[in-house]
């Protein structure tokens, strides 16, 4: 049984590629930071790095690949700037780039996901805050007068490049702390919506994983006569295990699963997923929905 159980826990393996110079390296590692699986070996879901535009090697890996794949623009920060700021641009070209893949597209400042910021660098941004710098360029801000040494001017391009250092400073300046500054830049850099776009894309590998698990111990059981092992399979925890993948599953392809915990929720929520599964759905859909009404039906036995 531990190897079964070994592969379906396993976590969705994740390989990050793209062209040189667009921050492939900078963007595995954050999203390994975050928990992801990121892996040189066979992996479930393919993450590929682009910066400005699509190359044609780039739509090659997107339409080719026989894996799901998440699109990250990195160096979101670099965009061109509108009334709304780079941010807001990259997020409008990430649309376009999505139309010409059909890949999830989330815009990405990788350096400041992995961004390390230390009592000498918050100084440094609370003399900034005291004595503005020039940050029209990088040259303006390293070879102008200031009372920060060019060393750690360059220190703070390295961590943070001139868009992370101007939201660091504006954040310092309205009194936050170190773990508040790092924070910030966290959520500015958007890799936690990489990261959510990259489960979402491996949804479908875990609930292919519990099924196969299922399907192998039930195998199992009516081969060596275990019907403590049998018993188990038909347990709640069992069934709504099949069905919290299911939901997982489904709702990272758009659709949208009721939450509610009530008899008449459980009710409601069977019905349509029965009806859904005798519609015109692929196979892997109909077994989407029958996980997902026997479990609601369970949990409508249980609630009465």
């Amino acid at each position: 049984m531990a190897p079964i159980i070994r592969r379906a826990a396993a976590p969705v393996g994740v390989a990050v590629c793209g062209r040189r110079g667009v921050g492939r390296s900078t963007v595995a590692a954050a999203l390994a930071d975050a928990g992801v699986a990121v892996t040189a070996d066979a992996a479930d879901v393919t993450v590929l790095v682009v910066a400005e535009t699509l190359k044609p090697e780039d739509l090659i890996v997107a339409n080719r690949s026989d894996k799901s794949t998440v699109v990250v623009l990195n160096k979101a920060d670099l965009s061109a700037f509108g009334d709304a700021g780079p941010l807001a641009t990259a997020q409008r070209h990430a649309t376009v780039l999505r139309a010409r893949t059909n890949a999830p597209t989330v815009p990405v400042v990788g350096l400041l996901a992995r961004a390390e910021l230390d009592d000498e660098l918050m100084t440094a941004l609370q003399t900034l805050v005291d004595a503005p710098a020039d940050l029209t360029s990088t040259d303006a801000f390293v070879q102008s007068d200031h009372p920060l040494s060019s060393e750690t001017r360059n220190r703070l391009l390295d961590a943070l490049d001139r868009f992370g250092i101007a939201h660091a400073v504006l954040a310092v300046e309205g009194g936050a702390d170190l773990a508040a500054v790092r924070a910030l830049l966290r959520r500015t850099s958007r890799i936690d919506e990489a990261v959510a776009q990259v489960a979402a894309a491996g949804a479908a590998t875990r609930y292919r994983r519990v099924r196969a698990a299922i399907n192998e111990l039930r195998s199992l059981a009516m081969r060596s006569g275990d019907q403590q092992l049998a018993d188990f399979l038909v347990t709640d925890d069992m069934v709504l295990a099949a069905m919290g993948a299911a939901v997982e599953a489904v709702e990272a392809d758009g659709m949208h699963v009721d939450r509610g915990d009530d008899p008449a929720a459980h009710r409601r929520r069977a019905v349509h997923w029965r009806r859904y599964g005798c519609g015109p759905v692929n196979a892997l859909h109909r077994r989407y929905s029958a996980d997902i009404c026997r479990g609601s039906l369970r949990l409508l036995g249980r609630s009465r």
